[in-house]
This record gives structure tokens, sequence and C-alpha cells, in this order.
């Protein structure tokens, strides 16, 4: 397991007190929309060997974003809410959806009060957010919404800042820029395990499976300094900030990566868990 200026209980204080909140992202909803890659589609094949996506099943997407894990659900025929605090991520999410011609049904929510029926869900799913929650209100909010036999399935999708890889110095330069950020580092399987077993200990539920793989999710110059603009550390930044950051990003990229694509490795974790 590696570590770069990263201690677990750094990520997830500061996740949960620090200057961003979930709502700060829709400040950069349309490149996290036009450029911020979603989970890939092994996830989906995982979370379904778990119970999670089967065709027909009710599913509710929690801090849904602009949609993507919303879209691969509706995609193989779930019945599909997607809940988000931010109208304007889900303004992007609609649109994303309409273009697919799929019928999702979007609510402006807060995950830890949604406000929808109870047991009204065969499952639950977060992505890439349950740091953000409140995470002792949202799991009571989860098991107010699950069916008796429903799943919750969180599951996250991070870069590797592997050192000379893209992810990697582009991190480095996130860090100079925003000394404050604390987000960095390589987070591996056990820290997310820790980070549900002190959350849902306590609430009656047992993880029932779980998976990680790696993928080389591959991104153009241009669409990765644009997701990065959607990143935590930079939509902190001023917007002089964050231009300047860009520009020298993409010097940094040129000089060491060339013009074509990048290659940037991606680590994929998923759990999937049920009433005890």
């Amino acid at each position: 397991m590696f570590y770069v200026n990263f201690r677990v209980t750094d990520f997830f204080e500061t996740a949960s007190t620090g200057p961003i909140q979930g709502d700060r992202f829709g400040s950069a909803a349309k490149d996290y929309a036009d450029h911020r890659k979603g989970f890939p589609d092994t996830t989906f094949d995982e979370l379904l060997k778990l119970g999670v996506g089967e065709s027909g099943q009710s599913l509710l997407d929690l801090g849904c974003g602009t949609g993507t894990l919303a879209r691969g659900f509706a995609n193989r025929g779930c019945v599909v809410t997607g809940a988000d605090i931010d109208q304007r991520m889900l303004d992007e999410a609609s649109r994303l959806a309409h273009d697919e011609q799929l019928d999702i049904t979007w609510r402006q929510a807060p995950a830890e009060n949604t406000e929808l029926p109870s047991t009204s869900f065969d499952a639950v799913t977060a992505g890439q957010c349950w740091h953000w929650f409140d995470q002792e209100k949202a799991i009571v909010e989860c098991a107010r919404l699950l069916k008796p036999n429903g799943k919750l399935a969180l599951c996250w999708f991070d870069w590797i800042p592997l050192p000379g890889t893209v992810p990697g110095v582009t991190e480095e330069l996130i860090e100079s820029h925003n000394p404050d950020w604390q987000l960095g580092g390589i987070r591996a399987r056990d820290d997310y395990y820790n980070l549900c077993k002190s959350t849902f200990t306590q609430h009656a539920m047992k993880i029932v499976g779980e998976f990680d793989f790696i993928d080389d999710t591959t991104y153009s110059r241009i669409s990765w300094r644009k997701r990065i603009q959607a990143s935590a550390g930079i939509v902190a930044l001023s917007p002089e900030k964050a231009l300047a950051f860009d520009q020298e990003l993409d010097q940094i990229l040129i000089k060491e990566f060339g013009s074509g694509d990048l290659e940037t490795p991606h680590s994929v974790v998923g759990f999937v868990l049920a009433k005890k």
C-alpha cells in the first residue's frame, strides 16, 4: 500500500469539515458533465454480481452529481431516482439523460434528508460522495429508504498519483497552488473499509460484498485539464488562481507527456451493504 503525503483521517476529516461542501461543486457542473469521466462499465458488472443494478430494481442514487451512476443504472433497466443538493448538477444530469433518451427522476435533496417515502427502494447508491455527507445522518436515511432486503452500495473512483504519472504530477501542482488541500495521496481499499466500518457497525449494517480494481482511464489533454478544474482542490481557488493553475498544468503536461492522449490510472473500490 502506498501513501503520498496522506493520512486517511486527514482525508475524511477534511471532507466532512473543510471549506468545500457538496454544493460548491455546482460551480463546475458543466466541466463535470462534459469532461469528468464516470465509473467504468466494469463497476456496474461488479455491482450486479452483488445484487445492485438488476433490471427493474427501484434505485436511488444519492449525491448523483451529473448522473454518471444514475444513467448507467437506467441504461441497465433500473427505475432510477437521482438526488443531489445542487440544482446546477441536476440540470446537467437532466440534460445528459435527455441526450441519451433516459427516463430518470431528479430530485434536489440532501442525502441526509431526502423526504422520499420509507422502504421504497431496492437499492441506494453513492458514488464518489459518501465522504461529503454527514455520515451518521445519511446512514439512518438510507436504512429508512431501503426495502427489507435492500442493498446500499458505496463506490469510489480515484486517480492514482504515482510519481511520474499524469495524476502524480497533477497532484503535486494542485498542492503547490492550494496548500490547504489535503485530499491527495493514494487511497487503498482498506482506507474506505475503515470509513465504512466506523459508520455502519453502529447501525446494524453489514458488508455483504466488495470489489476493487484498476482502470486505465484515458483523457485528452484538454479534457484532463477541465476534469481537474472540477476537482475539490481547484474549485476552492479564486477564478484568477484557478486560471494560473490551469496554464501551468498545460505547460507541464505538454513537456512531460506530449500533446497526445493521457493515460491516467484510476482505482475503483466498492462495498455493498445490507441490514443485519
